[in-house]
C-alpha cells in the first residue's frame, strides 16, 4: 500500500513504499544497480508540475523490467501514484515564488535487483524501487530550439541486441558516455550518432532520430533503437498534421539526404539537427516541419516550450 507523505518543506523522494526527503535518499554500494549497472529506469518530465505521458512511461517501465527479469516490489499503480505526488510536491516548491509555467522538473523512476549476495553475506537483497526529481536545466538547450544542433557519427557502436534487449531502458550506458566524449572532441557542442556494427543508425546518446523527407517522417525501427515515448508522441502530432510516418533502417547517407533531422527526448521534447559531420542538412537551418511540430507540441501542453527554456515565462 502507498504510504502517506508527511508535510515536508524540502524536496521529497520515494523508495520502496516510503516518502522521505531527497537528502535521505540512498542506494547501497552493494546493490547490483550500483555494482553492475543493472538498473531499469524511466525519465519523465512535467509541464506546470503535471507528469507528461505517465502511462506510456509506465508501460515501457513494465516492459523493460520483464525483458531483464526484474520484478518491482510494488504494483505499478502505486509507483505511478508516488511519482505523481513527488512531482506535485517538488514542482510546487520550485515555483513557489514564480508562475507554475516558469520551470518544470525531471523525474526518475529506477528499479534495481537489490544487494548482491557476494557483497551481502551470501544473501541476495530484494529489488529496490526509487523515485526522485530535479529541476530541468532548460537553459542548457534553450539556444538549440532556434539555432539547431550538430551531430557527429562516432566510432563507438551501439550495444548489439544479443548483449541485452535494445527495447529495455536501462542504466548500463558507458558507451553513451564514451560517444559523448568522442563527439565533443570532434566538434564542441555536437551530439553523437551511434550506429550498429553494420552501419544502421540507432540513436544519439540522449535522443531518438527522425528524418523528414518531403511530407513523411522516417524513423529507425524498434530493432535498431529504443522506442522513445517522446518519439511516439511526435508520431501523434505528425499524423494530426497530415504527415506520413514510416519506420525502416537508416544509414548515414539517409541522414545527409534528409530535408530535416528531428531529435526527440523527454527533457526538451523536440529539437532540430542542422549539421551532420560538418555537412548542412537541408537548408542548414531549422526547417518548417520542425517549426510546425514544436508549435503543436507547445499548444498541446499549454505552454511555449522554447520560451520556458529561454526563461521568458517567469
Amino acid at each position: 500500500m502507498l504510504m502517506t507523505r508527511q508535510d515536508c518543506s524540502s524536496d521529497i523522494a520515494w523508495q520502496n513504499g516510503r516518502f522521505l526527503s531527497r537528502a535521505e535518499l540512498a542506494v547501497s554500494p552493494s546493490d547490483a544497480g550500483f555494482v553492475l549497472g543493472a538498473t531499469v529506469t524511466e525519465q519523465l518530465r512535467t509541464f506546470r508540475g503535471i507528469l507528461f505521458q505517465p502511462d506510456a512511461h509506465a508501460q515501457r517501465l513494465a516492459a523493460s523490467l520483464a525483458a531483464v527479469g526484474v520484478t518491482a516490489p510494488q504494483p505499478l499503480d502505486d509507483i505511478l501514484a508516488a511519482a505523481t505526488e513527488v512531482a506535485r510536491h517538488n514542482h510546487a516548491l520550485l515555483t513557489s515564488a514564480r508562475s507554475p509555467a516558469a520551470a518544470d522538473i525531471g523525474l526518475i523512476i529506477f528499479v534495481t535487483p537489490g544487494e548482491l549476495a557476494s557483497h551481502h553475506q551470501g544473501q541476495a537483497g530484494a529489488p529496490v524501487t526509487t523515485i526522485h526529481s530535479f529541476p530541468l536545466a532548460v537553459s542548457l538547450w534553450a539556444e538549440a530550439y532556434t539555432s539547431g544542433t550538430s551531430l557527429r557519427c562516432v566510432d563507438i557502436r551501439q550495444v548489439p541486441a544479443d548483449c541485452w534487449p535494445i527495447g529495455a531502458k536501462i542504466r548500463s550506458r558507458m558507451h553513451y558516455f564514451l560517444a559523448d566524449r568522442e563527439a565533443a572532441a570532434a566538434e564542441a557542442g555536437a551530439r553523437p550518432v551511434l550506429l550498429h556494427a553494420d552501419g544502421r543508425i540507432s540513436e544519439t546518446s540522449t535522443a531518438n532520430i527522425a528524418v523528414v523527407i518531403s511530407d513523411a517522417i522516417v524513423t529507425p525501427p524498434a530493432t535498431d533503437a529504443l522506442a522513445g515515448t517522446s518519439l511516439g508522441y511526435l508520431r501523434q502530432l505528425a499524423e494530426q498534421a497530415g504527415l506520413g510516418w514510416q519506420t525502416r533502417s537508416l544509414t548515414r547517407d539517409d541522414l545527409l539526404a534528409a530535408d530535416e533531422l528531428l531529435l526527440t527526448s523527454t527533457p526538451w521534447c523536440l529539437q532540430p539537427a542542422i549539421r551532420l559531420d560538418g555537412v548542412a542538412i537541408g537548408s542548414g537551418c531549422p526547417g518548417p516541419r520542425y517549426q510546425h511540430l514544436l508549435q503543436a507540441w507547445s499548444d498541446a501542453v499549454g505552454l511555449d516550450i522554447a520560451a520556458q527554456a529561454r526563461g521568458e515565462l517567469a
